[in-house]
């Protein structure tokens, strides 16, 4: 048996201009969060095909550098879809190493100064280099791993209070020889 039902259709707002295609629909992205939202896709595609993502020498390259120029030019778009995704992909993990940041203002030379000791330290060949860049590192503002710290404890107490520890302390010091030298001043002669 069949119903005659009538179709659920959800209220639609007048007069509101529908985009003309998907790339029309899309919000303002900046090129790392573009490249973020293309990688994932990269990524989840070749997870669906049991595929790896191995960029060729030449593909590494030309992501090195696309980085190099996005770094210097905060505002460059680069066309990503005129790319293979292996170049994608590795241009995106050189983006994430430098946590997308490019240097703009002291708070970007920081974290610039820090991501570029984190690769150093990682990366140094000799052990005195490693140590140099993690010395380095602890000396940053906010790392402090070897800044000494002092602390300071206010106690708040009573007159009553102090006045007892006054009392105590006179007290221990009745009978104790205190050794000076005295001193005469010469105006007073």
């Amino acid at each position: 048996m069949t119903e005659n039902r009538e179709p659920i259709v959800p209220p639609v707002e007048e007069n509101i201009p529908l985009p003309k295609g998907a790339r029309d629909a899309l919000p303002e992205l900046t090129p790392q969060e573009e490249l973020l939202a293309r990688s994932k896709t990269i990524k989840l595609i070749a997870d669906l095909n049991g595929e790896t993502i191995e960029p060729t020498k030449d593909q590494v390259d030309e992501a090195t550098k696309m980085a190099k120029e996005m770094m210097t030019d905060r505002d460059l778009k680069h066309e990503f879809d005129n790319y293979p995704n292996e170049t994608i992909a590795f241009l995106t993990g050189l983006v994430a190493s430098t946590s997308h940041m490019v240097v703009k203002d002291l708070a970007d030379i920081k974290l610039s100064v820090l991501n570029g000791l984190l690769q150093e330290a990682a990366t140094a060949k000799s052990a005195r280099e490693r140590i140099s860049a993690w010395s380095r590192i602890g000396e940053i503002d906010g790392v402090d791993a070897f800044k000494k710290k002092t602390e300071v404890t206010h106690v708040t107490k009573s007159g009553k209070e102090l006045e007892e520890e006054l009392k105590k302390t006179i007290e221990e010091l009745k009978g104790k020889v205190v050794e000076g030298e005295v001193i005469e001043d010469d105006d007073d002669q």
